[in-house]
């Protein structure tokens, strides 16, 4: 009895060694994969105004009418009052902007998916944002109804990168050896990334429907998985100073955080100037951040804006 007992412990042990062998030689052979395809992290910056003021005044006003961005925002019917918000406030500033949503609301007008399943709502929004607008728009803006965005500024952060390569824009998140862009933040494609994840959504071993066998991910962790086949590495976006402009936290929560920790650097411990989104806020600090945004002026006090982003012909825009 006392031999068997030996050898089923000896058994455990040459088992146990055997799979960890396998899994050092599995690190050590997906090690030399990535190698060959190596891709170093950027994180992209703003461009510097004093750049922007060397360009000609008719050149700048080509530039801002080049930039077309639309934007996707994926909602539920419980998400009804935020979807009311952002239809009236920030969306107005998008070249155009529709919603799409889990099943049919006869409140709101929005693009029926069928699914409650975030990463195939996400799926299928970036497959119909692709087949009818792909020779309309260049950048591509995706948000959940807890968002605010400032559209102005995230043009005059994209102002100099080129559409036709792949970005892959916003707050990143490692996650193992996964770097993705978090959808509290707000996802940013250009038509060449929406262009190559578009030829992978029908082929399953590179971008499945399902988010795994075991366990289910998350809609924007399987994005940047797809997106990596596809050549498409998230980068993070910052302004010049080196602050996050996609940001996954309000404004208040910030703030809050900045009193407890920099109490004598509140407005600069808080957040970038060129900030492009806000994420966790109810439907009535949307409309208090678009009054903030886009109504309140300070009289005597003029900003020497080196770009007048026009807004989309028909828009009811502030």
């Amino acid at each position: 009895m006392l031999s068997e007992s030996s050898s089923f412990l000896k058994g455990v042990m040459l088992g146990s060694i055997f799979c960890a062998l396998i899994t050092m030689l599995g690190h050590i052979r997906i090690g030399h994969g990535d190698r060959m395809h190596q891709h170093k992290h950027h994180h992209l910056q703003a461009p510097n105004k004093e750049d922007i003021l060397k360009i000609s005044e008719d050149e700048r006003m080509e530039l801002s009418k080049s930039f077309r961005v639309y934007c996707i925002i994926l909602v539920k019917p419980k998400d009804v009052s935020l979807w009311a918000a952002v239809r009236e406030t920030w969306t107005k500033h998008c070249d155009k902007a529709e919603f799409f949503s889990s099943e049919n609301v006869k409140v709101f007008e929005s693009i029926n998916m069928e699914t409650d399943d975030m990463w195939l709502m996400m799926r299928k929004a970036y497959k119909y944002a692709f087949d009818k607008y792909r020779d309309q728009y260049n950048w591509f803006f995706l948000a959940r109804p807890t968002m605010f965005a400032i559209i102005e500024n995230l043009k005059y952060f994209l102002l100099k990168k080129d559409p036709l390569q792949p970005f892959y824009l916003g707050h990143t998140i490692k996650s193992g050896d996964l770097e993705y862009v978090s959808v509290e933040g707000g996802i940013v494609l250009s038509i060449e990334s929406i262009k190559r994840l578009n030829s992978l959504l029908s082929i399953p071993e590179k971008c499945p429907e399902q988010g795994g066998m075991i366990w289910k991910i998350s809609e924007d962790k399987q994005l940047a998985v797809c997106l990596k086949y596809a050549g498409v590495f998230a980068e993070n976006a910052e302004d010049s100073e080196g602050k996050d402009v996609f940001n996954t936290k309000s404004v208040g929560l910030f703030i809050k955080e900045a009193m407890t920790n920099h109490p004598n650097l509140v407005v600069e411990g808080c957040c970038s100037d060129m900030a492009v989104t806000f994420n966790g806020l109810t439907p009535n600090q949307m409309h208090v951040m678009m009054y903030g945004v886009y109504r309140l002026r300070a009289f005597g006090h003029i900003f020497h804006d080196a770009l007048v982003f026009l807004p989309p012909n028909g828009s009811d825009n502030d």
